[in-house]
């Protein structure tokens, strides 16, 4: 019997041979006959990995063996089985793409002028010390934001990273520049450039939730600040900390529902929100 799991994770760090680093990596993944996305650049990698527990931590050892990724935070979940359809792995100018691959320098111990990284303890103390002031934004796209967020958190209406600078520019933030503000998003690795274009655009008290939502409900479930669930980009297409409140509501029927599909159809390239009831109607 297979126990499936999938680990999340990424390295920023100067890569001068992001081909060889595909290679290798696409080499030790299909060895162990492991499926995911992995991205590489030269500014690190950025990988999420599915298989049977085994060969994937066969894969995390191999990963960790080299150098550069050697203390890589490596996220676990627990996964379904099939949880990805195939393996790909490449090499882009960016590890997520803002748009901005030019902007963003990277050094040995990570990005250059990114936000500070708060734990979720840190969270909560600054918190306490700033109360109102402090200002949750989304850093993921407002699809995932439907059905799991922080409570009273900005959530930008955006459908792909590439929009957050345009938002930035377009001084819809602006009001924000002198307050607290924490950026957080599925593992923390767009937060990693969010932050540091928003320091270049003149906000001056940027923070990053260090691991990300994953992290954080690792601590604290639903028991702090987070409500609802995660959206996650393989097959279960959600997980939830605990047993939270279900905060989505369908787009068909407007019934409360966590469910996050291709719509209208399974072939559909849009997500949205649908309830399983709905669900069954359209298939």
């Amino acid at each position: 019997m297979t126990t499936p799991k999938i680990v999340l994770f990424y390295v920023f760090t100067p890569l001068a041979d992001p081909e060889a680093i595909r290679l290798w990596q696409h080499s030790v993944c299909e060895a162990l006959g492991l499926r995911g996305r992995i991205i590489v650049s030269p500014h690190g990698i950025n990988a999420t990995v599915g298989g049977d527990i085994r060969e994937v931590k066969r894969y995390v050892k191999a990963t960790r063996g080299y150098r550069a990724f050697a203390q890589a935070d490596i996220k676990w979940s627990d996964g379904v089985g099939d949880d990805f359809p195939r393996l790909t792995v490449k090499v882009r100018p960016e590890i997520v793409t803002f748009g901005a691959p030019d902007e963003v320098v990277v050094d040995e111990d990570g990005i250059v002028d990114g936000g500070t990284r708060l734990t979720p303890d840190e969270l909560h103390e600054l918190i306490r010390r700033r109360g109102e002031d402090v200002v949750f934004l989304d850093g993921r796209n407002a699809i995932e934001a439907q059905i799991g967020r922080f409570r009273d958190a900005i959530v930008p209406d955006i459908e792909t990273t590439r929009d957050f600078i345009p938002l930035l520019a377009g001084g819809e933030l602006d009001h924000l520049k002198d307050k607290p503000i924490v950026t957080y998003c599925t593992g923390g690795v767009r937060c990693e450039v969010l932050t540091a274009l928003m320091r270049h655009r003149g906000f001056t008290d940027v923070y990053q939730l260090d691991g990300g939502i994953v992290r954080y409900g690792e601590k604290y479930a639903d028991r702090g600040l987070w409500e609802g669930s995660l959206y996650v980009f393989d097959k279960r297409m959600s997980v939830d900390f605990g047993a939270p409140a279900v905060i989505g509501t369908c787009v068909e029927c407007g019934v409360p529902t966590s469910r996050v599909i291709n719509h209208p159809d399974r072939q559909g390239r849009d997500l949205a929100v649908v309830c399983e009831d709905c669900v069954a109607v359209g298939a």
